[in-house]
């Protein structure tokens, strides 16, 4: 077939053919855009953004007064929560709040005096060591310093 021959057939179909054309083409575009606006979301989930890690090695865990006797709070750090007690004695001692068997967040239980971990029933004791239950090793212990009346938390060297 020459070029001729080609150009001209193209003048001979039907003028239907060419409005079919067009929709086709746009029938594509719109199916595209189907598929990507599926498979993007489900890309960005299994590829998530790279969120640079907390580094801090000091981190304030409140007021020292506002931590009752025989209490706990959940404070943040860095990237995971840390548990700071205050004894019944008024003695302070913080852990991490990453139960060692499958990272569920501890809590304290004054009614059994133990750190207590609500997934799996693991228990530690004051100290953060693991007392029964399925936990492996002991929680990590932060040393504790309070300046004025705020608690200061950081990583045991």
């Amino acid at each position: 077939m020459t070029m001729e021959s080609t150009a001209h057939s193209s003048e001979a179909l039907p003028p239907g053919r060419k409005r079919r054309d067009v929709l086709g083409w746009l029938l594509g575009i719109w199916g595209a855009g189907v598929v990507a606006s599926v498979v993007y979301p489900i890309l960005r989930f299994l590829s998530p953004p790279e969120v640079p890690e907390d580094t801090s090695r000091i981190v304030s865990a409140g007021k020292a007064s506002s931590l009752a006797p025989s209490s706990a709070r959940l404070v943040p750090f860095g990237g995971e929560p840390a548990i700071v007690l205050r004894l019944a004695g008024g003695e302070l001692r913080a852990f991490s709040a990453v139960c060692t068997h499958l990272s569920c967040t501890v809590q304290y239980r004054d009614d059994l005096k133990q750190i207590w971990c609500a997934c799996h029933n693991g228990h530690y004791d004051l100290t953060g060591r693991n007392v029964s239950g399925p936990p492996p090793r002991p929680l990590a212990p932060y040393d504790v310093n309070v300046k004025g009346d705020e608690i200061f938390l950081s990583r045991k060297a």
